[in-house]
């Protein structure tokens, strides 16, 4: 009986499928627009579009299917006598009609009928098959690589095509119409270097337990043939699967080829990243499935009270050595899935709107958003300093599938903490005219909505929080690593184990009874805690505008208002959206949202201290944290208005001169409503983005500033400037106008000198470059310019005191240098001189005038190496 049950798995995993309840998008028409057209399309039709490509429809000859989870199946033969190559699989279905189709290349099929039914034991081939493509839920279209195809015909071992389809409920023919679902090829007689093919994982003795949260199927094989690289991976599951996710393994190291919901569109994704599978590594795969809802055992099986659990690999090879269909049916050991990356058991939250996009465009629903965003402008940096922040694009290295990102926090081993919604959206709905939640009946959120992420990386290390919050707001974590976070549904304060266990272990507030005395809040916002004393600061909120006081314990100590240097004038709060606890101030400061300031305050008594208010922001600050170096830096960031027009940024802000150090917004995405922020120990900053469901990663990068200036280096004129500085110190009878332009020489070099000294290092780095020769050269351009300008200088001077066209001044080279420097001269152009010199070309010194050289620039003369200068630091912006 075993026997024979593993063979009846081994041909159901052929013909693998998935379920759906959403509705088709436009992209794909109606069951019936396609039936319409069965007539014409119902048997293989083909369009030549020039000598070497073609297309292939394959099509349903108008069936009807006679009962629910029916199998049907039609044959094609390949329509070429040589070797072909599919490049394209374009689907024409609707998960009204059809349930999920299959691709099969075999030599011979079962039936060579216009089609028979295939769920029983007549199968699909009488040879081998080999699974093509496979299409559920919408999917879109798959397009392969370039150089890449299935190779199918004389050479292959593929004469023939089927095409299966699994027709699920069969209520959607009650009015007896006919299917001619299918699909079309593209396809090339040219020759591909690189030969498409599908490795599948599957799982054949799982069984789900009634009731069971989680039920773990583990697949995994060792590899042993010639190297593959996967490109695209396709997950699938019926109703009880959460999310798939395959790796492969080396050395002890699992790197993920994808990770998916199987109740998203069941198309292929491209892979994670790209990665080589060979000899020695191996394939693993693990299905997460939930028991919850069902009162008997489920089986791996066929129909739709079933389950599967498959992962597909699509991956090419050299043409050499291509193998066009591998599987793995075999168990994964307990000891090694213990090593699992943890992402691969925390469930992927599927919106109606994550489903709507992936199915019409094909890639994420965060790409589709941001298609849909109008391009805001890109914010101006306001300070050109030494370095400025940037996004890390690359992080995460696997996508996180969060719902709306409220919260961001760092637990004691200054991992990143994340917490969303899942699920669960705030919307215009969420709560009546006296902020009392409406959707109770949908329960609390079933994903886990706390992740534990690798800063460094952005892998899940551990995932909590499962029915427990209704709409997740702000998160912080104490001394002792527990999370503080805030509910605005439930109006609550919780404090929450952080060792998986999803403890409460001290409630403030009452469950959804949102109030303003001491014991009750009205959605509050953040949660702020003094690590020293365990005093708890709490934000509250969208329909307070208070921040109160908690000891430890949770026993009401203080609270208050905004405030005001002038009480006259003094502005209450328009939410108080987020805190953040400066431990070397022992202050509280707040991101004021609608008044579009940061108020901070006195932890102790609650005094106001300062308020810093900018134009940049717009009107509006969603999210503030605070880092102690140098004199304490605020990050924050701002939120849309609608008065104003400005774009979204992250903001480095000087805490005590209260000046706008640098401005930051993601390189690709845009922000579209940046809601927290957090900031490592190493400088690393974090935005979470509760449009987007993103999280974004910035890090300081150092400006790659030119160093040159019209064709000279900085290095070789500051050298210049100090020796002539040098000539100038036994001179006492200073004029004073050359002692300010001393002074600002000076400043200048201050400046200029990290850039100087990094050019420096590069310049000793490039290869090829005899250091015996580059003193003589600086000599010869410092030595012969400088007497050059001495000389003329000199006689100017005296030509001039001869003439009586200026009053007399001491005659020190300080006062040649001020006159030169100087903008009685309107600036001695070096161009203009040394053009005049045979020696010399005029070419790269146009630009380069004494007064002013390290701060104007032409950029019409500019090559494309000289695009950047550097720049004296702008004078610091007023703030209010």
């Amino acid at each position: 009986m075993m026997g024979v049950r593993v063979i009846c798995v081994v041909v159901l995993a052929v013909i693998c499928h998935s379920h759906s309840l959403a509705a088709p998008p436009p992209h794909y028409g109606s069951a019936r627009s396609q039936e319409n057209d069965c007539v014409s399309r119902s048997r293989q039709q083909q369009l030549f579009t020039n000598p070497h490509n073609f297309s292939v429809d394959l099509r349903m000859p108008g069936v009807v299917p006679t009962g629910s989870d029916t199998y049907l199946c039609t044959a094609f033969p390949v329509p070429t006598s040589r070797d072909a190559y599919i490049v394209d699989f374009i689907p024409h279905a609707s998960m009204d009609t059809v349930h999920h189709m299959l691709l099969f290349g075999c030599q011979t099929p079962v039936s060579t009928s216009s089609f028979w039914d295939c769920g029983s034991v007549q199968g699909t081939c009488k040879d081998e098959a080999s699974i093509m493509y496979a299409w559920a839920r919408n999917a879109p279209p798959t397009k392969l690589p370039k150089d890449v195809g299935f190779q199918v015909g004389k050479n292959s071992g593929t004469l023939y095509f089927v095409l299966q389809i699994h027709y699920g409920d069969v209520s959607a023919f009650r009015d007896h119409h006919r299917d001619c679902s299918g699909m079309t090829l593209r396809m090339t007689s040219k020759p591909q270097p690189f030969i498409a093919g599908i490795y599948l994982l599957m799982s054949v003795d799982t069984v789900i337990l009634p009731g069971k949260r989680v039920t773990n199927a583990d697949v995994s094989c060792d590899y042993s043939s010639y190297p593959i690289y996967p490109f695209a991976f396709r997950t699938h599951t019926h109703h009880l699967g959460k999310v798939v996710s395959g790796y492969r393994i080396r050395d002890g190291r699992w790197s993920l080829i994808g990770r998916q919901s199987p109740q998203l569109p069941q198309a292929f994704y491209p892979t994670s990243k790209e990665l080589t599978v060979k000899y020695g590594d191996t394939i693993a795969a693990r299905c997460l499935f939930t028991g919850e809802g069902r009162t008997t055992k489920t089986y791996i099986g066929g129909t739709s009270g079933d389950e599967m659990c498959n992962f597909y690999i699509m991956y090419y090879m050299d043409s050499k050595h291509a193998v066009p269909f591998m599987s793995c049916m075999e168990t994964g050991s307990t000891e090694l899935f213990q090593r699992i990356p943890a992402e691969a058991n925390v469930p992927i939250t599927v919106t109606p709107g994550h489903m709507t996009a992936m199915m019409h465009m094909g890639h994420s629903a965060d790409d589709q958003d941001d298609r849909l965003q109008l391009p805001r402008q890109k914010p101006e940096k306001v300070l050109d300093q030494d370095s400025h922040m940037e996004q890390v694009s690359s992080w995460p290295e696997s996508s996180l599938q969060l719902g709306q990102v409220s919260g961001l926090a760092l637990d004691s081993d200054s991992n990143l903490v994340i917490f969303h919604r899942g699920d669960h959206r705030w919307g215009a709905n969420s709560f009546d005219s006296q902020a009392r939640y409406q959707q109770r009946s949908l329960g609390p959120i079933q994903q886990s909505t706390v992740l534990v992420v690798d800063p460094a990386e952005g892998n899940i290390l551990k995932a909590s929080g499962r029915n427990m919050f209704y709409l997740p707001h702000g998160i912080t974590t104490d001394e002792d690593n527990n999370y503080w976070v805030t509910d605005v549904a439930l109006h609550q304060v919780l404090k929450v184990s952080s060792d998986g266990r999803d403890r409460t272990l001290l409630a403030l507030g009452e469950a959804f009874k949102p109030g303003s005395d001491s014991g009750h809040f009205c959605q509050p916002t953040d949660v702020a805690v003094d690590r020293q004393t365990g005093n708890v600061f709490v934000s509250d909120g969208y329909c307070n505008a208070r921040i109160l006081k908690f000891s430890a314990a949770g026993r009401y100590l203080t609270e208050w208002g905004a405030g005001s240097s002038d009480r006259r004038r003094r502005v209450p709060f328009r939410i108080p959206h987020s805190l953040v606890f400066l431990p070397d101030r022992k202050e509280v400061c707040v991101a004021d949202r609608e008044n579009g300031r940061i108020q901070c305050f006195i932890a102790e008594s609650g005094e106001f201290v300062k308020e810093i208010k900018k134009e940049e922001f717009g009107g509006e600050v969603f999210a503030i944290t605070y880092s102690p170096a140098g004199d304490g830096l605020i990050f924050a960031v701002n939120g849309e208005s609608p008065y104003r027009s400005t774009p979204l940024s992250g903001f480095v802000i000087n805490y005590s001169t209260k000046d706008i150090l640098d401005t930051f917004s993601p390189n690709k995405k845009e922000f579209k409503m940046p809601h927290d922020i957090v900031e490592t120990r190493d400088g690393s900053v974090f935005v979470g983005d509760a449009g987007s469901n993103l999280v974004f990663k910035f890090t300081a990068e150092k400006l790659h500033r030119s160093v040159k200036k019209a064709g000279i280096e900085v290095q070789e004129l500051e050298e210049m400037e100090t020796f002539v500085q040098s000539k100038m110190k036994p001179v006492h009878n200073m004029s004073k106008t050359a002692a300010i332009q001393e002074k600002q020489t000076v400043a200048e070099n201050a400046q200029t000198q990290p850039v100087v000294e990094e050019e420096k290092k590069k310049s000793a780095a490039k290869p090829g470059r005899p250091e015996t020769v580059l003193p003589a050269v600086i000599t010869t351009l410092l030595l012969v310019p400088l007497l050059l300008v001495v000389s003329v200088g000199g006689f100017v001077c005296w030509r001039r005191n001869n003439r009586g066209e200026v009053k007399s001044e001491p005659s020190s080279v300080g006062g040649i240098l001020g006159k030169i420097r100087g903008k009685t001269m309107g600036g001695l152009n070096l161009g203009n001189f040394f053009a005049s010199h045979k020696s010399y070309s005029r070419q790269g010194f146009d630009q380069l005038s004494t007064e002013g050289s390290d701060q104007e620039r032409n950029g019409e003369d500019s090559s494309d190496s000289e695009n950047e200068e550097y720049s004296a630091l702008p004078p610091p912006q007023a703030s209010t």
